[in-house]
């Protein structure tokens, strides 16, 4: 296939996710503050987009409390530089099994399940300019851990988050997940313009191989809008792959916590690496002004 290289790419930096990451680097934002704080240094850096979960101020783990939401969002929306807001609307459906020969009942320490309304009143409250969805149901990672989002739940919480106004970024692990999120679009449950993230190298989804990578960026139609990463030692190198497949980038904390080996990284290193990457392959960084009239957001 001709080589379709993006000259106008954004940087999305997810500042915090819901990995045990927390006690592997000092850098990894927790409080509302912290993940606030990170985020305007991603801006700064370069990033236009800004992803966060928030977590336990206190233990570091996964929270969905909509009081950390709003909190993050005020302290972002307040502070001296622009950026596009994401939240993610993930949390809620992590199931995990008992053990292998009696799953149920459920692990409960590690199991949060709610229903679709639930997942997404942090994003009915705070009114972000995206909110992800996580576009299918897949083994994640080791042990009994199910991410479940059934096609009953992603069409409900499709229709809130474009109810609300909100551009849904549908997070593909694999290209089934593509397929389904081609038949939101049909449904008109999702509108145009379409933003699409590749989550490479997550186990079990889609490895981050190249053939595989290209194969997931083969099903998004042509005129919806990509970025894509990848996890750990791949991650720095997936901001060169994503522009050369037509996409833009995403980097952060969330997927990788090195800018270098054995280099520990804050969010903002990471956004100016993916920075350099882009503008030495010759591409042009845009701010979230062109972003949201690239996607038409609606800014709050």
């Amino acid at each position: 296939m001709p080589l379709s290289m993006n000259r106008e790419v954004f940087v999305t930096c997810a500042v915090t996710g819901a990995g045990d990451t927390v006690s592997k680097s000092p850098h990894v934002p927790v409080t509302p503050k912290q993940i606030a704080e990170a985020a305007i240094e991603a801006a700064k850096a370069g990033a236009a987009i800004v992803h966060c979960h928030v977590r336990d101020p206190d233990t570091g783990a996964p929270a969905r409390r909509r009081d950390l939401y709003k909190e993050v969002t005020d302290r972002i929306r307040s502070a001296d530089i622009d950026v596009v807001l994401n939240l993610t609307a993930g949390m809620g459906g992590d199931l995990v099994f008992g053990n292998v020969e009696s799953p149920f009942p459920v692990n409960e320490k590690g199991t949060d399940m709610a229903g679709a309304t639930e997942r997404v009143a942090h994003v009915a409250e705070c009114l972000p300019e995206i909110c992800t969805l996580d576009c299918g149901t897949m083994n994640f990672s080791l042990g009994d851990y199910v991410m479940t989002n059934t096609p009953s739940m992603l069409r409900e919480m499709a229709r809130q988050m474009t109810a609300l106004g909100v551009r849904p970024e549908i997070e593909a692990f694999d290209t089934g997940h593509l397929w389904f999120a081609k038949q939101l679009v049909e449904e008109s449950l999702i509108e145009d313009p379409v933003l699409i993230q590749l989550c490479m190298g997550i186990p079990w989804g889609a490895p981050d191989d190249l053939n595989t990578f290209m194969a997931m960026v083969n099903n998004v139609p042509s005129n919806w809008t990509f970025s894509a990463f990848s996890i750990g030692r791949n991650a720095m190198a997936y901001p060169a792959a994503a522009i050369l497949a037509g996409g833009n980038v995403r980097v952060g904390l969330e997927d990788n916590l090195y800018v270098g080996k054995g280099q520990l990284a804050t969010n903002a290193q990471l956004v100016e690496k993916a920075v350099t990457v882009v503008e030495s392959m010759g591409a042009k960084i845009i701010g979230p002004e062109e972003v949201r009239k690239k996607l038409k957001l609606t800014k709050r």
